[in-house]
């Protein structure tokens, strides 16, 4: 058994339609996020026996180092997602994450219109992200590239939207601000406020 394994969704494929299609949730979760545990695991694989056989050069381990990251990353920001997301999300976070929010961005309008930017406007494939930032103490919201690029070091994530194309192409085409709008209405606000509970200590 590998070190890292897919997580099942706390949903069925259809239970988040007509925001995200079935057919895209299971090709997301059962291909693409499956490809990255998969990576993952096979990664550690190829560092423990170049490892075993003292191959260990520059050369071998930065490509090896950077395919585990992606991979790990692309593991760990799926997982999130799915808890982030639930059939019955949607409105808006209330208690010490919404204090913070205020705090932090000048109220929920305010937040939700950067983190929507950050999301659609990342170049490329990417990730909106709004972490909490421990040595600021602070939340922050952060564009993430592919999946571990310009991050800051140390931020845990929040929430997470993904804007990867393989997350919305066959249903919104080339339009990602619409996709992004209704992930809006999908946002599971306790899971998000008990992930900043553990990583603020609030």
């Amino acid at each position: 058994m590998g070190t890292y394994a897919l997580p099942d969704l706390p949903y069925d494929y259809a239970a988040l339609e007509p925001a995200i299609m079935g057919q895209i949730l299971e090709l997301h979760h059962a291909k693409h996020h499956a490809a990255y545990v998969k990576g993952a695991n096979g990664t550690l694989e190829q560092i423990a026996e170049a490892r075993d056989k003292d191959q260990i050069t520059p050369t071998s381990l930065v490509g090896l180092e950077k395919t585990f990251a992606f991979n790990l990353s692309g593991h760990v920001l799926h997982s999130i997602f799915w808890q982030n997301l639930s059939p019955d999300g949607g409105d808006r976070p209330d208690g010490a994450l919404a204090d913070a929010i205020g705090e932090h961005f000048g109220g929920f309008e305010q937040f939700k219109k950067q983190l929507t930017v950050a999301t659609s406007s990342v170049q490329g494939p990417g990730w909106g992200v709004l972490a909490w930032e421990p040595l600021g103490k602070r939340l922050i919201v952060e564009q993430v590239y592919d999946h571990h690029g310009n991050v800051g070091q140390g931020s845990t994530p929040l929430l997470v939207f993904d804007a990867w194309e393989h997350a919305y192409y066959l249903q919104y085409k080339n339009v990602r601000p619409d996709y992004v709008t209704k992930l809006w209405g999908l946002v599971n606000w306790d899971g998000v406020a008990a992930r900043y509970t553990a990583a603020a200590g609030a």
